[in-house]
C-alpha cells in the first residue's frame, strides 16, 4: 500500500510512546519512562524493564502488563488505565484502523466483523444513559482524532463528500472514481466521509492512482457485479477485498467514517480509517482536515450539511484563510437542492467569494480546486 505522502514523524518534545519497537526505542535512549504517554502497546513482555525504571509521571493508557508490574509502576508515581475486557474495540487505540481490521472474519459474513460488533455495542449503550460506555466512546474518538492528526502531518488534504447512495456500474460512480485518482496523482490526499457510495468511488480512484488507466475501468466492472451494499454488506464488501487481492498495494486514501449510521458500513479502498462514535466530531473533524479544499458531489441531506458546515469556518474564517469548495452538478446544486444560490449569497463580497466553484461535470472538479487554491 503506497503511504499518504506527508511526513507523520513526530515533533522532538513528543511524549507519545504508540508500539512496543517505540518503547524499547526511549528505554535505550532515555533510560527512564518518566513522563511519557504509552498507548495501546502489550507490555506483558517487558516486565524487567518496568521494575526497573523510573515511571514518576507516565500514564499508561490500556497497556497489558503483568499485574505486579501495574502495582509496581503506580506505586512509583504513574497512573495506569488498564484495557477494559469485553468491548469490540480498545477505547485507547494509537492508530487509524484499517480495513482488514475492520472486516476481519469477513468470510463468516459481515455480522462477525469487528465493525458490525463495534455497531451492535454502540446500538445497545447508546441510549442506556451508562456514564461508563459514553466515557468509553469519547476515548476512543479522542483517540482516532489524535491518530488521524499524526497521520496527516504535512499532507495536502482533499475532502471529496457525497451521497452513500451512488451505486456501483453508474456513470457518476465511475467518474467519483476518476476524480479521486486525479487528485491523487496530482499530490493530494484524499479523504471522505469513508463509507459507500460517492465516498467509496473516490477512495478507489485513491488506490487505483499508482496503477495504469485500464486497472480501474476493469475494477470498476468487478465492483458492479455488487452495486449496492444492500441487501447484503458481505457481498458489497467481498467484492472491494477481491479488487485488493487482484490489484495488491493501492495507493493510500483516508475514509472517516462513523458507527452512527449503522446502515452505511466503511469501504474497503481507504488505507486509513478513522471511526467515530459521535458524529459531529467525525463531521467537524473531517471538513476541518481537508486543508487543501472540498469537492461536493451530489448528495442528499447529509452532504448539504457538509456544505454549510464547511462554508462557515471559510465565511468567518474562524480557521484562517478559507479553502477552496467546488460543489459539482449544477442542476442539481441549483434546481433539485439549491444549495448553491446561498453559498454564493454568503460568500459574496467576503474572502471566500473567490473560493467557491460550481461546474457542471465531475472532470472539471480537480481542475477548478486547483485554480482556487491558487
Amino acid at each position: 500500500m503506497h503511504p499518504i505522502p506527508a511526513s507523520s514523524h513526530r515533533a522532538a518534545h513528543d511524549h507519545e510512546i504508540e508500539s512496543l519497537a517505540e518503547f524499547d526505542a526511549v528505554v535505550a535512549e532515555h533510560g527512564s519512562l518518566a513522563r511519557f504517554r504509552v498507548q495501546a502497546v502489550d507490555l506483558t513482555g517487558r516486565t524487567d524493564v518496568l521494575l526497573r525504571l523510573d515511571t514518576t509521571g507516565a500514564v499508561f493508557l490500556g497497556c497489558p502488563m503483568d499485574p505486579g508490574a501495574a502495582a509496581h509502576v503506580a506505586a512509583a508515581g504513574a497512573l495506569v488505565f488498564p484495557p477494559v475486557p469485553g468491548l469490540p474495540f480498545d477505547p485507547y487505540r494509537a492508530f487509524a484502523y484499517t480495513p482488514d481490521e475492520l472486516f476481519d472474519s469477513l468470510a463468516e459474513g459481515y455480522e462477525a466483523t469487528p465493525d458490525a460488533r463495534a455497531y451492535a455495542w454502540f446500538q445497545r449503550t447508546k441510549a442506556d444513559g451508562d456514564v461508563f460506555a459514553s466515557m468509553l466512546r469519547a476515548i476512543h474518538d479522542d483517540a482516532v482524532s489524535d491518530a488521524l492528526d499524526e497521520l496527516l502531518v504535512g499532507a495536502r488534504v482533499v475532502g471529496v463528500m457525497g451521497g452513500h447512495a451512488m451505486a456501483r456500474g453508474t456513470a457518476a460512480y465511475a467518474g467519483a472514481a476518476r476524480l479521486g485518482r486525479a487528485l491523487t496523482r496530482a499530490g493530494f490526499t484524499v479523504a471522505t466521509g469513508g463509507g459507500p457510495g460517492a465516498m467509496e468511488a473516490a477512495n478507489l480512484g485513491a488506490y487505483a492512482a499508482p496503477f495504469a488507466d485500464d486497472m480501474l475501468e476493469d475494477a470498476l466492472r468487478l465492483l458492479a457485479k455488487a452495486p449496492s451494499f444492500r441487501p447484503s454488506v458481505t457481498d458489497w464488501a467481498r467484492a472491494a477485498f477481491e479488487v485488493r487481492e487482484r490489484w495488491p498495494g493501492g495507493g493510500a486514501s483516508v475514509g472517516i467514517p462513523t458507527w452512527f449510521y449503522g446502515h452505511e458500513p466503511p469501504n474497503a479502498f481507504a488505507a486509513h480509517i478513522g471511526k467515530y462514535f459521535a458524529n459531529a466530531t467525525r463531521e467537524d473533524g473531517l471538513l476541518a482536515r481537508s486543508t487543501a479544499g472540498v469537492v461536493f458531489l451530489p448528495g442528499a441531506a447529509g452532504t448539504v450539511q457538509e456544505i454549510f458546515d464547511n462554508a462557515t469556518p471559510n465565511y468567518y474564517e474562524s480557521r484562517g484563510e478559507p479553502t477552496p469548495m467546488v460543489l459539482v452538478d449544477d442542476g442539481h446544486w441549483t434546481r433539485e437542492l439549491p444549495a448553491w444560490p446561498l453559498l454564493r449569497s454568503l460568500a459574496r463580497g467576503r474572502a471566500m467569494e473567490s473560493r467557491i466553484a460550481l461546474v457542471d461535470r465531475i472532470e472539471q472538479a480537480a481542475e477548478a480546486l486547483k485554480r482556487l487554491g491558487g
